[in-house]
């Protein structure tokens, strides 16, 4: 009996050597929310700040923004929810990039490469992390700039910073980390549940 396929992507955190870069497979029916959720997880963010897809819309070949709509800070861009549109219309092309932003402050971009559909191995659930490399760096760290510091420091416990560093961390820091059996992926429909609910939308 067919299945439906599943979609295969990169995610590869832009800005920073060597690259912290993730692999994962979604089913093809998800929307642009589950993706946001599973870029999330597999990178090891915690989803407390505001996130945005920017991609071309294959029918008008104009640019589009994909996020959390807010009428209060929308310009001429507006955001489409995420929730409302599905990966397969916007990616139609094997090697397609878009890129997507998480934490306007910080301003972590990621390049998302769409590495085309693969057949669905009925024994697993989606989605799934099937390799990458290198730890996510630490929310609110400060960005690129502030993640290179932070790793300079943490890699050198007699720096003069290295005790206030880590106690704000909260233990030691290995920037090569990453164990892809080990990542879990969150309920998408409840976590948007509870931020629409938390956000009044």
């Amino acid at each position: 009996m067919a299945t439906r396929p599943v979609y295969q992507f990169k995610i590869s955190l832009d800005c920073i050597k060597p690259t912290i870069w993730r692999r994962i497979q979604i089913s093809d029916l998800a929307t642009f929310w589950d993706l946001h959720v599973a870029i999330q997880d597999t990178m090891g963010w915690f989803d407390c700040h505001l996130h945005q897809f920017n991609i071309k819309n294959p029918l008008t070949d104009k640019s589009i923004r994909i996020g959390i709509p807010d009428p209060e800070f929308d310009d001429m861009l507006p955001t489409e929810a995420g929730w409302d549109l599905k990966i397969r219309d916007y990616f139609t092309k094997d090697k397609q990039k878009c890129e997507y932003e998480y934490d306007f402050g910080d301003s972590w971009g990621h390049i998302i490469e769409f590495e085309g559909s693969k057949e669905k191995d009925s024994g697993k659930k989606y989605p799934i992390c099937l390799d990458g490399e290198n730890a996510c760096p630490p929310e609110d760290v400060g960005g690129y700039w502030g993640y290179e510091d932070f790793v300079k420091i943490m890699s050198d416990d007699n720096h003069e910073e290295y005790d206030e560093m880590f106690e704000w961390f909260g233990e030691k820091y290995d920037p090569k980390k990453f164990d892809a059996s080990i990542i879990k992926f969150s309920n998408a429909k409840r976590r948007l549940n509870n931020m629409l609910s938390y956000n009044g939308i």
